[in-house]
């Protein structure tokens, strides 16, 4: 079971171009005055449109699908959001909550 587990969750976050590991300087290194630029809009909307479709929704059952359906002006304001946690360096409570539930995968078989 725990080999099925460990295939799945590789297979959900296996992506293309992905680093193999993501190399952060330890937070009290950070000088807070020398923040990298914000996220741009086109960033998020690039964000988006890699975005695997047809996942299962999270705690708020929104499908991440939806992100698609944003248009102009609902881009703006979650890349405001996003920029806005970077800058308050805080999170929602919302976003901290995780719900992981294994499911077993469909086998396919043939009938001989």
């Amino acid at each position: 079971m725990l080999k099925i587990w460990e295939n799945y969750v590789t297979e959900l976050y296996d992506r293309p171009n992905r680093p193999e590991t993501l190399k952060v300087e330890p937070e009290e290194e950070v000088d807070k005055d020398k923040k990298g630029p914000y996220v741009l809009q086109s960033e998020v909307e690039k964000a988006i449109k890699e975005m695997r479709n047809r996942k299962a929704t999270g705690d708020d059952d929104v499908p991440g699908d939806v992100l698609t359906l944003l248009g102009e002006g609902g881009l703006k304001i979650f890349t405001k959001l996003i920029n806005t946690i970077y800058e308050t360096e805080e999170w929602p409570n919302d976003f901290t909550e995780v719900t992981m539930i294994a499911l077993k995968k469909k086998t396919s078989y043939k009938r001989q």
